[in-house]
């Protein structure tokens, strides 16, 4: 949340919560008989309270069908909406024809205009580097007119920062797009989630990914 707040916005930003942890702010809610003491933390989007996100897109968008392939192209299932699937989905591929390995297949890319769902082994998910656009900065830019700039990034919601170097495209004040060359490679990252940086424990920005590279394998 904070990666996409700018420096001015910050400053006029309040968080009545300040650093009282969870656990605390549940007991009062609890103490003072509120109803949502109890209720569950949200994994998910909020407002599709069943979690069926699929069918939540389905009633609005209709089936649209479309081809399951493998990394050569060749059809290995069918589908009735690309919009079901996510980059790295392993379950509910609906799969009748096994992988020449025997191992279990993931979504490695999705392509929404010809609904052409691309599915391959968990080693062909690892990404080592990202392109993003559209860089936010919760204060001063980043100066990587030297080099790229060591932080750590987080790419996923709940998922753990991973050291990272950054660089500015441009290197200019008025640069809005990065390179993020990751140490380690990571799993599940596509095309328009956010890559939060941060230096340290301090969120410095965030941007939003546009193109994902294949980790080379070691």
């Amino acid at each position: 949340m904070l990666g996409v707040l700018t420096g001015e916005q910050l400053a006029h930003a309040l968080f009545p919560l300040g650093d009282t942890p969870k656990g605390a702010v549940r007991a009062e809610a609890a103490r003072r008989g509120l109803a949502l003491a109890d209720k569950p933390d949200s994994h998910d989007i909020c407002f599709i309270a069943d979690g069926d996100t699929a069918g939540f897109l389905r009633r609005r968008l209709g089936t649209r069908p479309g081809a399951l392939v493998d990394e050569t192209g060749v059809r290995v299932g069918a589908h009735d909406g690309a919009y079901a699937y996510t980059i790295g989905q392993r379950r509910g591929l609906g799969l009748g024809t096994p992988a020449a390995d025997g191992r279990p297949r993931y979504v490695l890319d999705i392509e929404p205009v010809s609904g052409t769902v691309t599915v391959g082994s968990h080693d062909a998910l690892a990404v080592g580097a990202i392109d993003a656009v559209a860089a936010r900065w919760c204060g001063a830019a980043p100066d990587t007119s030297g080099g790229a700039l060591a932080c750590t990034v987080q790419l996923r919601a709940h998922g753990e920062p991973v050291p990272a170097r950054v660089q500015r495209r441009d290197g200019g004040a008025g640069s809005d797009a990065v390179h993020l060359r990751l140490d380690v490679p990571a799993h599940g990252v596509a095309p328009g989630q956010a890559a939060v940086v941060y230096l340290g424990t301090r969120v410095v920005g965030s941007a939003t990914i546009t193109r994902t590279y294949r980790a080379v394998p070691a």
